[in-house]
């Protein structure tokens, strides 16, 4: 009895411990499916979260910038100016029809700047993105000026001149004659237009060639243009003193443009206003937006137009040098003439030239023949008056004549001159002490 009863208790015992171990085990189990349910729940949040914050909310993605696309490194063509280009040459090489050259020469002919180009200038083209066709084309001259030409429509484009000002800064370049006077100022730094436009100043008063002798000196006070710390390659000429022996000569520019000596006498050789012996007929004025009696569209006229005869003779209006002897297929043969530093004048639509670029001229000379080339409606001659680069009116514009500075401008041309010779004396001075230390 006691061994049944013993065998029982120990089948008791056994049972306890089966269901004690069933219920750690079962435990143990919804522990683990637990963890597992709540890994699963924070992975898909997490996955969410990202894929959130990847494509963001629409309220973010409405203030979100928009991607910028890679510039087409085909839309933009740039090419330098180098010597022995020509338009037609460079419009091939960059693919562009010389149809549309000749658009972009028709929006030139108020301007002429392509008839110029000079190594170190630069064309830039802008193609449109979808059709390819040409958009704009930049003429970049220096730092200090530009010509944008933009497409109106289909087959005309217009222009915009950009200026710069920039800053002028003064220098003072001080020598003494050794061997000739163009030599001599080609040493201290002056250019080659430079030191011609200081002998074309006193072409009146002093034969450089016979009158200059070893020892004599000069002063020159210059300008030149800076955009931001970089030459454009624009100078002036403020003031100049030559001494020959006990006699000095000098000229001062004033702010009317013209030069005149310490006494307020002019330097400048009058200019006529008009181009020719007669009096003919104005057919059409200047203007800055006028409407073109062939294209029909407005642009400037920066000009007088003259109708006259073919063949009627053409005269230079002043003293000066030729510049420029070219034929345009719009502006026809025509010639520009340099007067001095400040003034040019052109001659459009001739029929025949008289000159060659490089030659001086004298006021009254005849130079061309009017005519009828280019792009007209009759014979005329087209003629332009510059002013410090600006095109101006000519039948209205203030020009040089053979008189002495106006008495009203006296008090203030005296003070210019002042500044000048300042500038000239204390250098001067310098250069005696630094003499005077040499020889101590």
């Amino acid at each position: 009895m006691n061994s049944i009863w013993s065998s029982y208790r120990e089948l008791g015992l056994i049972r306890r411990r089966t269901h004690r171990t069933r219920r750690i085990v079962l435990g143990v189990i919804v522990i683990i499916a637990l963890c597992g349910l709540t890994w699963k729940i924070y992975t898909t949040t997490s996955d969410t979260t990202t894929a959130d914050r990847s494509t963001g909310s629409s309220e973010n993605a409405a203030v979100a910038p928009a991607p910028v696309p890679a510039p087409d490194p085909h839309q933009i063509i740039t090419r330098p100016i180098t010597g022995g280009d020509t338009l037609t040459a460079i419009f091939e090489s960059c693919e562009i029809s010389q149809g549309v050259m000749y658009q972009i020469l028709s929006a030139d002919e108020s301007l002429l700047a392509l008839d110029v180009l000079r190594p170190g200038n630069l064309l830039t083209f802008t193609l449109d993105k979808e059709t390819r066709t040409l958009a704009s084309m930049e003429l970049f001259i220096h730092p200090g000026k530009r010509v944008l030409y933009r497409r109106v429509d289909d087959a005309s484009f217009n222009y915009e001149e950009i200026t710069i000002p920039g800053d002028w800064k003064q220098e003072l370049l001080d020598g003494s004659i050794t061997g000739s006077f163009y030599l001599s100022a080609l040493r201290v730094g002056l250019t080659d237009q430079e030191t011609a436009n200081i002998t074309d100043l006193f072409r009146d008063r002093i034969r450089f060639a016979r009158d200059m002798r070893e020892g004599d000196r000069f002063q020159v006070v210059r300008s030149r243009q800076f955009v931001k710390e970089e030459f454009t390659g624009q100078s002036r000429i403020e003031g100049v003193r030559i001494f020959r022996g006990a006699r000095m000569h000098s000229a001062f520019l004033f702010d009317d443009g013209n030069y005149y000596d310490h006494e307020g006498n002019t330097m400048a050789r009058a200019l006529r206003r008009y181009p020719t012996r007669g009096n003919y007929r104005v057919s059409s004025h200047f203007s800055r937006a006028r409407r073109h009696p062939i294209t029909g569209r407005i642009q400037p006229h920066n000009g007088v137009d003259f109708a006259m005869p073919t063949g009627t003779p053409i005269l230079s209006t002043g003293d000066g040098v030729v510049s420029r002897v070219h034929r345009h297929p719009f502006a026809g043969r025509y010639i520009e003439i340099q007067h001095g530093s400040h003034y040019t004048t052109r001659y459009l639509h001739l029929s025949r030239i008289l000159v060659r670029r490089g030659q001086t001229v004298q006021r009254g000379e005849r130079i061309a023949l009017s005519g009828n080339t280019g792009r007209s409606t009759g014979p005329h001659l087209h003629f332009e008056l510059h002013v410090k680069g600006r095109p101006v009116n000519p039948l209205t514009a203030d020009i040089p004549v053979a008189t002495a500075l106006p008495k009203k401008s006296r008090e203030k041309f005296e003070r210019r001159v002042a500044e000048l010779v300042a500038m000239m004396e204390q250098t001067s001075r310098e250069i005696a002490l630094h003499r005077e230390d040499d020889h101590s």
